[in-house]
């Protein structure tokens, strides 16, 4: 009995002397809970109070009064007089019929509040259907080229340590691309999911999450390899996560192979050669190798000893330098990352990612070899995968597969590294091997519209639709602009730039002048994350705009509704089904999935009439004395051009390697590899087309 008593004594006494403590306040109880305390009111003590009154100053009865953030509600009197409860809310909301709903900030307005209502304003909710015009239509959109950066709907960065103070932003990198049963299957870190397209130009999410806790990756870095009818799928892990697997990837669903893998690995990249034999390469270190060794197929455990393949060698490779341009010696030694495996004509073709995945020289190296564990031998033709300049820029850690065809791609990571330095989206190049077993990518115009794949073609020569960019700093103006995030940013040919109207609303919107009337056949709408609060994935996210075109800025033409457009798209890519000759443009925002209407570069692409820019003259290559990894490239400026394309390569006919240079007439080059002849030469680019190539330079 007394053991009864005393908890019933304490539990009176405690409320007593917590009432008498705080008789201004409320009387509560702290309860004990399984998890943590929390509190029960006995007694309410503080109460605001106020009168309701309609835009003519007579008191309104029945108005409801209540909090945005707790439970409490009163309504008024005949008087128009109400009393609430006071929870400590800040925001008090006031509904009455035919009133609009007034929402009152009363942190610093004491305890009695009066509330003048305003009469409801008429609306009403458009839901027209977009418009087909001669130029466009929505519902039969079947384009023959797709844009880098890839239009997929980039996730926002979940709540992991990459989550900083300046908001929300998107982001995907590390990318491998399968072809599964004629489709092809982008897998990406940190996507709750995947995407899948039958062109490379549209694509579909298909929600898949793998996460545990809210701060897990979801997966970083994965990687993925077809077995007959079956998708194998695993993310990075130190912990031993499981492999997945499945015949129907599109349903979300997968199974387990295995509960946990053995090996704790970091940026795997599975391949099963064409003996069925199943190899992993790993690694992401800028201390330790990258590694390969056999697994065996049905549990996925180590069969063979685990190899060291390849380590960065930036004393003797340019491009394997730290720095945004292979410039930085001292803050970190550079990174390797993002191992992959080809077969090609018995030959096994590694790849890897360096020198740092936010720099714009991030890039793909190869490695080749006679069998699958090596030993390996650098490639003289590197890097392979190479986007210093233009719009999109970095093209490192991918991983290279073929299509439908026959002809092989290479998907690659690029930086933008704007509001946090793994900001990062995702390019799509043609790839493939000469007559000579070298393996090459090709970037050149990497960032123009190029040709979805329909046929077998020679990837050497590229896939670019030979539409020149019509946009390149074109004047504009704007509906409003947020602070010094000024209109010219959308024209600047610069990812990590973008213009932002002062809010989200519609009727936002942008106007850019082409200079004249030029022939426009697609046009690119890169937005960007300007106050937006999204982090992971939501499936209610979407873009809707028209664009309108004019030949004066005074009678204008729909172009392209987009108006009840459902889809998220970033990076939105629109080929027109015909040409159209115009000389203003103008985008209408309708709807933003979060945040301000903002846009990184409204591009244009097409073609202009009158003459090709002349060929390049007293185009030069200073190869260092003192660093041969470096050389100082100029040339003077060619009539009718804004910009340049600089290739080389280490034969005349092996100039694979491709840097966009806009609007300057040098380029600073440290990608070069000690003991190694190179052979240059350049283009020039304008709105009627490209010049003539340039002489090939020998670089010894």
């Amino acid at each position: 009995m007394k053991n009864l008593l005393f908890p019933l004594f304490f539990f009176l006494f405690s409320i007593s002397y917590q009432a008498k403590a705080q008789e201004s306040e409320d009387s509560v109880i702290i309860m004990k809970g399984q998890v943590s305390d929390y509190t029960i009111t006995l007694k309410k003590k503080k109460f605001r109070t106020g009168q309701i009154t309609g835009p003519d100053g007579k008191s309104l009865e029945g108005a409801t009064v209540m909090y945005q953030y707790s439970p409490a509600h009163d309504n008024s009197d005949a008087n128009g007089m109400y009393r609430i409860a006071d929870y400590g809310d800040t925001i008090m909301v006031v509904y009455y019929p035919g009133m609009e709903m007034t929402s009152v900030n009363v942190k610093r307005m004491g305890s009695k509040v009066d509330i003048k209502l305003n009469s409801l304003k008429a609306t009403s909710v458009k839901t027209e259907k977009a418009r087909a015009t001669e130029w466009f239509d929505p519902k039969n959109d079947h384009p023959k080229t797709f844009c880098n950066p890839v239009n997929i709907s980039y996730n926002f960065e979940p709540f992991n340590n990459n989550v900083k103070a300046n908001g929300s932003f998107r982001s995907s990198a590390d990318p491998i691309l399968v072809n599964y049963k004629g489709e092809y299957f982008l897998f990406s870190t940190n996507q709750g999911g995947f995407h899948y397209s039958k062109d490379l130009s549209h694509w579909e999410f298909v929600y898949a999450s793998f996460q545990r806790t809210p701060t897990d990756d979801d997966q970083c870095a994965p990687s993925a390899f077809v077995s007959g009818d079956t998708l194998f799928y695993v993310g990075s892990t130190y912990r031993g996560l499981p492999v997945w697997y499945s015949t129907d990837p599109k349903s979300g669903r997968f199974k387990r192979k295995i509960e946990s893998v053995a090996l704790p690995f970091w940026d795997p990249g599975f391949f099963l050669d064409d003996d069925n034999r199943l190899y992993m390469y790993y690694g992401s270190s800028n201390e330790f190798p990258l590694k390969a060794v056999e697994l065996n197929r049905s549990d996925f455990y180590p069969k063979s000893k685990i190899t060291d393949v390849m380590m960065l060698r930036p004393n003797e490779h340019g491009w394997e330098r730290f720095g945004m341009n292979n410039d930085d010696s001292t803050t970190l030694a550079p990174f390797t990352e993002g191992a992959f495996m080809n077969k090609h004509k018995g030959k096994y073709y590694f790849q890897y990612g360096a020198p740092g995945t936010e720099f714009k020289v991030y890039a793909d190296g190869v490695y080749v070899a006679d069998n699958p564990l090596g030993p390996f031998s650098y490639q003289k033709h590197n890097p392979v995968s190479y986007k210093p300049g233009g719009f999109v820029q970095g093209a490192g850690h991918g991983g290279t597969f073929q299509d439908n065809y026959g002809n092989y791609w290479h998907v690659a990571t690029c930086m933008l590294s704007l509001k946090y330095k793994f900001e990062r989206r995702i390019g799509i190049y043609p790839a493939g091997f000469d007559e000579d077993g070298t393996m090459y990518v090709s970037t050149g115009y990497g960032d123009y519209p190029c040709l979805n794949p329909t046929k077998a073609t020679d990837h050497r020569s590229g896939t670019f639709s030979g539409w020149m960019l019509l946009s390149y700093q074109k004047p504009i103006t704007v509906s409003s602009t947020d602070g010094d995030l000024i209109a010219k940013n959308a024209s600047d040919e610069n990812m990590r730039t973008y213009w932002a109207a002062k809010n989200g609303n519609p009727g936002e919107w942008l106007q850019m002048d082409l200079g004249g009337v030029k022939e426009v056949h697609a046009i690119q709408i890169n937005y960007y994350e300007h106050n937006a609060f999204q982090h992971n994935k939501a499936m209610d996210l979407y873009h809707q705009y028209r664009i309108y075109q004019s030949v004066d800025a005074q009678s204008w033409k729909l172009l392209i509704d987009k108006s009840d457009n459902d889809r998220d798209v970033p990076h939105d890519y629109v080929e027109l089904q015909k040409p159209i000759n115009t000389r203003f443009l103008k985008i209408e925002n309708i709807h933003m999935p979060t945040g301000s209407f903002a846009i990184s570069d409204f591009r244009v692409f097409g073609l202009a009439k009158g003459e090709k820019p002349e060929e390049v003259r007293n185009f030069k290559v200073d190869h260092s004395s003192a660093d041969s990894r470096n050389a100082m490239i100029s040339w003077n400026q060619s009539k009718r051009a804004y910009g340049y394309n600089i290739w080389y390569g280490v034969a005349p006919g092996k100039r694979y390697n491709c840097i966009t240079v806009n609007g300057e007439t040098n380029y600073n080059f440290r990608g070069l590899d000690k003991g190694t002849t190179y052979f240059f030469s350049i283009e020039a680019l304008g709105e009627s087309g490209r010049s003539v190539m340039g002489g090939v330079v020998e670089v010894k």
